[in-house]
């Protein structure tokens, strides 16, 4: 550092007294104890002898000035500095601090601070009898300490200036966006920043909607949709969209009634939240989508175009409230219910056609509760003119729709192909089969078909066991031969043209 340091010292109010008695050797070892390096020089400023503080300027080669001038010893820049120490210590002036370097062999300047007094008490006396006692500081240390808080004040400096610039984008951004955003504080869930965009899409539908809660700006009977997003972006990171109407306009100060804006007060827009930290604390970040008239007539056009082609559908396609009663379907479904028109079906429940009554559905609705679709559930279609069809069904629950609902998606099987039928029909060859046939055959069909099959797989496993020797098999059953051949005719096993005996 080149900038001077001058500080007054302060001399013992009473040498005379306290130091009375020191000699030269306790001074020398005192001196040298409280200075980092200690210079006697004549009154020419040449150096007569060195005391060093410590090892570390020790090793800087500062013995070696012995017998040189002190100005020889500094840089350039601090020889006048050392002129000034000189001739206030020879005209017996209160000495101050002054800080100069000196060149050092491992390439940087040393810098120390000096303070120069006098030891002859003449102010004139002549200056090879003149002596000057140079007391020195390493200023090294707080020179890197110094350095070391620039370069840390350029680094905030510099990291101000790219937040600084960041925050600018931020704003830019933030500000020009077409997307209308929100800036939602995660405690109270009120507003702290809104957009542009956000402010013009919200419209006459809500003032200043900073310092207001979220929820407050949509239709009370949707505020629990919008907390419940909220809640989900809180837990899981984000949120999927959902829909919610605006709040209705309050009456202007001329009077204008609510229905009077009914287009703009029906406006219903999508909010998305997602979660992020800062250094306010977690904030949402809400994305609002109001749905235009342009949007709406594009939906509008959709929404026919998809409805012209679930009419079409060879599918029987339903839809259904919470309790299972139609609320809409199309002509496959008329087809399979034998009805003539979707207003004979509308308002009626489907434990009518589908399932054995009072069970299929039950189950299809116990099971949407619970996980909110199914697929290929196996059930029969019943007609209203007798008439019955196999047929697989999937479901889904939508509890968000307008009216909450349930769609089912039906699909009649019997045209698939299958093995022929023998003149006897075939017994189930599985308890997979057998639960298949719950709800559609009696209990006590499933019962007796049941033993049939028990039956047949114990006589197989006995004419494997004694290599399809009859008599054998028939004593390992505990039945007679002749009841042995009734049930092989039954189950059509075994060659019965032959003679069983082994």
């Amino acid at each position: 550092m080149s900038t001077p340091i001058s500080q007054s010292i302060t001399p013992f109010q009473a040498p005379d007294v306290s130091l009375e008695g020191i000699g030269p050797t306790i001074a020398a070892r005192a001196i040298a104890a409280a200075a980092d390096v200690a210079l006697v020089l004549d009154g020419a400023g040449v150096v007569r002898d060195v005391a060093f503080g410590g090892e570390a300027i020790a090793r800087e080669g500062f013995s070696a000035w012995v017998g040189r001038a002190w100005g020889d010893a500094v840089t350039p820049e601090s020889r006048p500095k050392i002129d000034a120490l000189l001739s206030d210590a020879l005209a017996q002036a209160a000495p101050r601090w002054r800080q100069v370097n000196h060149p050092s062999t491992r390439g940087e300047d040393v810098p120390v601070v000096y303070a120069a007094l006098p030891l002859t008490p003449e102010a004139d006396a002549p200056p090879e009898e003149a002596r000057i006692l140079a007391v020195g500081r390493d200023m090294r240390a707080i020179a890197s300490l110094q350095q070391r808080l620039v370069e840390a004040q350029r680094a905030m400096e510099k990291d101000y200036s790219r937040f600084r610039q960041a925050e600018t984008r931020y704003r830019l951004l933030f500000q020009l966006a077409s997307e209308a955003v929100l800036i939602v504080d995660e405690s109270g869930g009120r507003v702290l920043e809104a957009n542009p965009a956000a402010i013009e899409a919200l419209g006459e539908t809500v003032k200043k909607p900073v310092g207001r809660a979220l929820a407050d700006l949509f239709e009370p009977g949707d505020r629990e949709a919008v907390r419940q997003a909220l809640a989900a972006a809180k837990s899981a990171g984000r949120s999927t969209p959902v829909m919610a109407r605006l709040r209705e306009p309050a009456k202007s100060a001329r009077g204008e009634k609510s229905g009077d804006r009914a287009g703009e007060a029906s406006r219903r827009a999508s909010i998305s939240a997602s979660l992020f930290r800062s250094d306010e604390g977690v904030l949402y970040l809400v994305r609002l989508e109001v749905e235009s008239a342009e949007g709406r007539s594009r939906a509008s056009q959709r929404a026919s175009l998809f409805a012209e082609v679930v009419e079409s559908a060879p599918e029987a396609l339903v839809v259904a409230d919470l309790e299972g009663r139609v609320l809409t379907c199309n002509a496959a479904f008329l087809e399979l219910a034998e009805l003539a028109s979707e207003e004979q079906a509308r308002g009626q429940s489907l434990d009518r056609w589908l399932g054995r009554p009072g069970v299929d559905v039950s189950v299809i609705l116990s099971a949407l509760r619970e996980h909110g679709s199914l697929r290929l559930f196996a059930s029969m279609m019943r007609g209203d003119l007798g008439g019955v069809a196999e047929v697989e069904l999937s479901a889904v629950s939508v509890p968000h729709g307008e009216p909450p609902c349930l769609g089912f998606m039906i699909r009649n099987v019997e045209s698939r192909l299958s093995a022929p039928e023998s003149e006897t029909p075939a017994l189930p060859k599985s308890v997979e089969q057998l639960t298949e046939l719950v709800g559609r055959v009696p209990l006590k069909d499933i019962v007796r078909e049941t033993t049939d099959v028990i039956e047949r797989l114990c006589i197989e496993a006995a004419l494997e066991l004694t290599d399809d020797n009859r008599a054998s098999a028939a004593e390992v059953l505990g039945l007679s031969r002749q009841s042995l051949y009734v049930k092989l005719r039954r189950y059509g096993l075994g060659d019965l043209d032959v003679d069983g005996e082994a």
